[in-house]
């Protein structure tokens, strides 16, 4: 039974039954601290008396770790058991890499540097990032450790200034984002369009 407008504000509604045996649900998110309770239970503990659980450093050690999670860790972790009993899967994901990290940076239809791109040719300009360029951006959303999230945050810190300035800049300029962009080094507008660098 489902409240069509919330179950708190208007208790006295009718409910809406629905059907949910066709329907798969996934919960996910970041657990943090759930490896530790994984690996008390596996007894992976340091050498010596009464020595405490060791902890979990590298992101592939805490993935080894996390694979083998298990319904009453989640419970430990604090979840309820009645909601932790209706899912009957339990998995982990690999952590993302600089290469995966790339990917999605570029493959998927809304891909941020297709977005980016979009937006220059509305203003008249080509866009374009060097390979050197994507995987400097994809190296610092690595390190804020907040997953793909991370690409938008760190490619808004680079293109944020630069889209406020394309539309004072002359139409049909191609424009290359470099790792010197990235770092900061070089404006973007300090290089001339490829049309411009080739009647020079």
């Amino acid at each position: 039974n489902i409240p069509p407008q919330g179950g708190r504000k208007h208790p006295e509604q009718q409910y809406i039954q629905m059907d949910t045996s066709q329907i798969l649900f996934i919960c996910g998110g970041s657990f943090v601290g759930l490896e530790d309770i994984i690996s008390k239970r596996l007894g992976k503990r340091q050498i010596g008396f009464n020595a405490e659980t060791s902890p979990v450093d590298s992101a592939r050690e805490r993935a080894h770790v996390l694979a083998s999670v298990q319904p009453e860790d989640l419970i430990e972790f604090g979840m309820i058991p009645e909601f932790v009993g209706r899912l009957p899967v339990c998995a982990s994901l690999e952590p993302l890499d600089v290469d995966t990290l790339i990917n999605i940076l570029t493959e998927p239809k809304n891909a941020l540097v297709k977005q980016y791109q979009k937006f220059f040719r509305m203003e008249g300009g080509e866009l374009s990032f060097t390979p050197a360029a994507l995987e400097m951006i994809a190296e610092r959303a690595l390190k804020r450790d907040t997953g793909a999230r991370a690409l938008r945050a760190v490619c808004e810190e680079i293109m944020l200034d630069l889209m406020y300035k394309l539309p004072d800049q002359q139409q049909g300029g191609k424009y290359v984002i470099d790792e010197h962009i990235v770092e900061g080094k070089r404006s973007l507008f300090e290089i001339k369009p490829e049309q411009q660098r080739r009647s020079a």
